[in-house]
């Protein structure tokens, strides 16, 4: 048997060059944050604010997270050109913000525990150490959230699409969820400080953990629905139809028997599409050459099925 070179018919399938950028920014956001958790715990421990502790607590869940999304871009681009990794290493961002939505719910269901216990039995608060604390929390907070931003509007200007990058999305939610928490923190404390309502400091803990759990949620349904290959609603699926459908030469003699669509990128796409014909001249090169105008599909099989009876 002679070798060939198959090198026209072969393609990489490295589909999202990653975004540096971010890798950077979380890598910074991580050192500051973790600084500041630690102040922020032992601030409110020693002052005793149950908003300043669970804000503390959740720094740290923050610390852990947006270490764990600079640790998945480091290894989606360390092991981009494994071949193990069929459609490429992209989703290993994504399930970083699948497991960063999940720490989040766990830190608002411990916000919710701490809160109702100052509530049942109240103690002191030292309140005014505990708002400078928590007014220098918030400063950090808006620091790493300018931080993500730049990498953020650097990733778009690369790309020129509007995609997400959800593992930068992921650790820049814990970023603005820990800077709300923050500020609802310090309107606790002033209440409680100016018209001595102590109450308010474990209620608005609760707030924010409230306001957590739906930022949250609301995260692992779209890294779920992107880890799960639950594509099928998306626009480009019925662009692909609309070029069979619609071409003049096989609207009366072809059909998509199947068709799957999953992505492969931030806005890069797979399809596996199964034709039935009986036009004998149609090929599956004439249909990606047809796909082609479609930039967003960057791996695409074509199965062409011969049949009379249609």
């Amino acid at each position: 048997m002679h070798t060939h070179d198959l090198t026209p018919w072969t393609h990489h399938h490295i589909f999202d060059r990653g975004n540096r950028a971010a890798e950077r920014g979380t890598r910074r956001v991580m050192a500051i944050t973790a600084l500041m958790m630690v102040l922020e715990i032992i601030a409110g421990w020693w002052f005793n604010s149950m908003a300043l502790l669970a804000d503390g607590w959740h720094m740290s869940s923050h610390a852990l997270a947006i270490g764990l999304a600079a640790l998945a871009y480091w290894a989606a681009r360390r092991y981009a050109h494994d071949p193990r990794f069929a459609f490429g290493t992209w989703k290993i961002e994504v399930l970083a913000g699948f497991v960063s939505a999940m720490l989040l719910l766990g830190v608002a269901a411990a916000m919710v525990v701490g809160s109702l216990e100052r509530l049942i039995t109240p103690t002191e608060i030292h309140f005014v150490e505990a708002i400078a604390v928590a007014m220098l929390g918030l400063g950090v907070n808006v620091v790493c959230a300018l931080i993500l931003g730049n990498a953020h509007d650097h990733h778009h200007d690369d790309h020129h699409h509007h995609g997400h990058d959800l593992n930068l999305r992921s650790a820049y939610l814990h970023v603005i969820a820990d800077a709300a928490t923050s500020v609802l923190a310090i309107a606790a404390l002033l209440g409680g400080l100016l018209l001595g309502w102590s109450w308010l400091d474990p209620l608005m803990g609760i707030v924010g953990a409230v306001l957590v759990a739906i930022w949250a949620l609301g995260l692992i349904r779209e890294t779920g629905q992107v880890l799960l290959d639950r594509e099928m609603h998306h626009p480009v699926v019925d662009e692909i139809r609309a070029v069979i459908t619609g071409h003049p030469s096989w609207q009366e003699t072809t059909r998509i028997a199947d068709l799957h669509v999953w992505r492969v990128g931030h806005t890069q796409y797979s399809v596996i599409i199964s034709l039935v014909t009986h036009d004998p001249t149609l090929t599956p090169v004439m249909v990606k050459q047809q796909l082609a105008e479609h930039q967003e599909l960057v791996h695409v099989s074509v199965e062409v099925n011969r049949c009379e009876d249609i």
